[in-house]
């Protein structure tokens, strides 16, 4: 899940101090290790030796108390111990080790959100932020316990190969594709760009065939839009990457010159993105006053403003919501709400009301932290909580199975009525 990023590059020192803090006192361990690391590591523990000439003579012991009090030493004492004693020790690489030293330090706040991701792992997350990667290009759902083609995207390899929506997956590469999740699935379909993927597909009732798809960069539009013949438009926001203020802001423009008798704002299964995309996307309906609120430690406070833009201000809108709307989707729809500006259709979002700096480090991985919890304009923390919708209609896998979907049915019901007004007051 994205979170709501705030982004933040910083030099290449930064990643030599994150290192220090957790080798001081084992920097000559690794200066002497007899198994070399790549060129970029090899430079940094150089560094880190210089360094450390000065705080040779100093205890290793450190902390604060009794009970905070650890010993550096057990760094390489536990490195020697893998390196020496591990069963497949000579599938243990000194890059493995070291990054997965950082990530667990990275776990040990026991906070979900903040993450250390190496190089390739921070590439995906950049690629996905931007709405690019390399892949066959279709989305991807459970349907009856099987991996479902749920559309393939145009123009894209999986629908020049031939791929159907509805098609049931039942292997990836000659390997069943039964009990994988759908993010385990993906993450198989995904692959380089030239590469070759083969798909065992179903087809209504016809046998298992195999189709071929060679994978491609693939580019994904956080923002579609659709005119309905009944006179309503349905923004469906998939997420707050880099191209959505942008898109959003065509989105307007279209709803201003065509004047739809009503707007839905789907943000089901929209996992969040960037904070000022969604303080952005609020400001189209929100004149002024506070966006959201973000809370710090030492009751530390700063509120993020509307732009004052407003443009749909005057029409009638119904904000779509599931357990899968996260971050910067939740802040969009507790500001539309608390404002008087939507109501909230669906289920429960998922609750992730806390905000991530994203920090670029020296050798391409990032470290993403949570430094702030978010409270929407009326004063609700949405962390852990949620946004509730004011209509709650529940999804079921029936539903899905039968590609039905009455949260939107709901929703064109609500923007049909007339006088219809369900909505929260702003706390004063």
């Amino acid at each position: 899940m994205f979170g709501n990023i705030k982004k933040n590059k910083i030099g290449a020192g930064v990643l030599l101090l994150v290192i220090l803090a957790v080798v001081y006192g084992a920097g000559y361990y690794f200066g002497e290790s007899k198994n070399s690391l790549d060129h970029n590591l090899a430079s940094l523990n150089a560094k880190m030796l210089a360094y450390s000439q000065d705080a040779a003579t100093a205890s290793s012991t450190v902390g604060t108390s009794n009970d905070d009090k650890f010993d550096f030493n057990l760094y390489s004492e536990v490195w020697d111990s893998l390196k020496t004693n591990f069963v497949d020790k000579n599938k243990l690489s000194d890059k493995d080790l070291f990054y997965g030293s950082l990530k667990g330090m990275a776990a040990a706040t026991k906070d979900p959100y903040t993450v250390f991701m190496d190089p390739t792992e921070a590439k995906q997350f950049s690629d996905d932020l931007a709405g690019t990667f390399e892949g066959i290009g279709a989305e991807v759902g459970m349907r009856n316990d099987i991996i479902t083609i749920i559309a393939p995207l145009d123009g894209m390899p999986a629908q020049k190969a031939g791929i159907l929506a509805g098609d049931k997956i039942y292997a990836i590469d000659g390997v069943s594709a039964l009990g994988l999740t759908v993010d385990e699935a993906v993450n198989k379909i995904r692959g380089p760009k030239d590469t070759k993927v083969t798909l065992t597909i179903i087809r209504g009732k016809d046998k298992p065939k195999d189709i071929s798809i060679t994978r491609n960069v693939i580019v994904v539009k956080s923002v579609k839009t659709e005119f309905r013949p009944d006179g309503i438009m349905i923004i469906k926001v998939t997420n707050f990457n880099d191209d959505t203020a942008g898109l959003f802001d065509t989105a307007v423009q279209q709803a201003v010159l065509k004047n739809p008798k009503g707007i839905v704002l789907d943000l089901r299964n929209d996992p969040g993105g960037y904070l000022d995309t969604a303080v952005a996307l609020a400001s189209e309906w929100i004149e002024g006053g506070p966006v959201v609120a973000e809370q710090f430690n030492g009751n530390k406070r700063n509120e993020y403003a509307s732009n004052g833009k407003a443009r749909l201000k005057n029409f009638k809108t119904v904000v779509l919501i599931n357990g899968g709307s996260a971050s910067a989707s939740e802040i969009l729809a507790g500001a539309l709400r608390d404002y008087k500006k939507a109501t909230i259709v669906g289920e429960t979002s998922f609750g992730k009301g806390s905000v991530q700096t994203l920090q670029t480090l020296s050798d391409g991985s990032s470290l993403k932290v949570t430094i702030a919890k978010w409270l929407t304009p009326a004063g609700e923390a949405i962390n852990e909580k949620g946004i509730k919708p004011q209509v709650e209609v529940i999804m079921t896998e029936d539903d899905l199975n039968k590609n039905l979907d009455p949260q939107l049915n709901k929703a064109l019901e609500i923007l049909k009525a007339k006088d219809v007004k369900i909505a929260v007051p702003v706390k004063k």
